[in-house]
């Protein structure tokens, strides 16, 4: 396991989250370090996507801290806090009545880009998510449902934020296109080196896409391992998880999450 950072990008302290009398997060303590991407793993309900929006508050804790590069996320403007940090789910939540250059323009015009920076930041982002210049001028419901996410991809990145956050980004695809922008995002990252929390129930995704994997169950962090480790774990959750996918299944996926 790598050490933790002495400054990391996110960190819960000791938080919890309850609603309508039902506790979803207890105890919760993670830190995410800069320039890793780090997969939050568990079965629906463990409270992986209540962690991600934690962080952007689109939720706030019933008890405990977030911060965010070293700041306490419940201080100062929440809608700066989210313009500063990208958002990927996976049904996208592009503006269908915007062109795809104004999905991913949106956040660099409401921070005064001007526009000819704006209209090449579209383009140079198209580009960086293997898009053709051309869809820029084409409308979400013109472009197949990998499209879409590409264009999600790149909307996120547009105000380049030093965080993104990507709830089971590639989950609704079909495996090839998956597996495609899976790689893209990979290509991506090694260029970027963004502070990524990605969201998955997908093992085989997490072992691919993570630098280390946070494995979830009933809202606490169980263990916190690369895939190599997590591949070894004894960990009984954990073990359960390899023996589900198999094992000779899971070993290119655990190289490629490690190289």
């Amino acid at each position: 396991m790598q050490p933790a950072a002495a400054n990391p990008a996110i960190e819960f302290r000791d938080v919890s989250y309850r609603v309508a009398g039902t506790q979803v997060l207890s105890g919760f303590n993670l830190q995410v370090q800069s320039g890793e991407t780090l997969v939050l793993l568990g079965r629906s309900g463990s409270g992986k996507t209540t962690s991600l929006k934690l962080v952007n508050r689109l939720l706030s804790p019933t008890s405990g801290e977030i911060l965010v590069k070293g700041v306490s996320n419940g201080e100062g403007d929440v809608i700066r806090l989210r313009r500063s940090i990208g958002y990927v789910i996976q049904d996208v939540g592009l503006f269908p009545h915007f062109t795809v250059e104004q999905n991913i323009g949106l956040v660099p015009k409401i921070e005064g880009w001007t526009a000819d920076r704006v209209r090449a930041r579209v383009q140079e982002l198209l580009q960086k998510v293997g898009l053709a210049a051309d869809t820029a001028s084409r409308y979400p419901h013109q472009l197949s449902g990998g499209q879409r996410q590409r264009v999600g991809v790149a909307r996120a990145l547009a105000a380049d934020p030093e965080i993104l956050l990507m709830d089971e980004p590639f989950g609704a695809l079909d495996p090839l296109t998956r597996d495609e922008l899976q790689r893209e995002f990979l290509s991506l990252q090694q260029r970027l080196h963004k502070t990524v929390v990605f969201v998955t129930h997908d093992l085989r995704e997490a072992l691919r896409l993570g630098s280390r994997i946070a494995l979830m169950e009933a809202g606490r962090l169980v263990t916190l391992l690369t895939a190599k480790e997590f591949l070894q774990s004894t960990d009984p959750l954990a073990s359960a998880y390899v023996r589900a996918f198999g094992d000779g299944r899971l070993d290119s996926a655990a190289d490629r999450g490690t190289s």
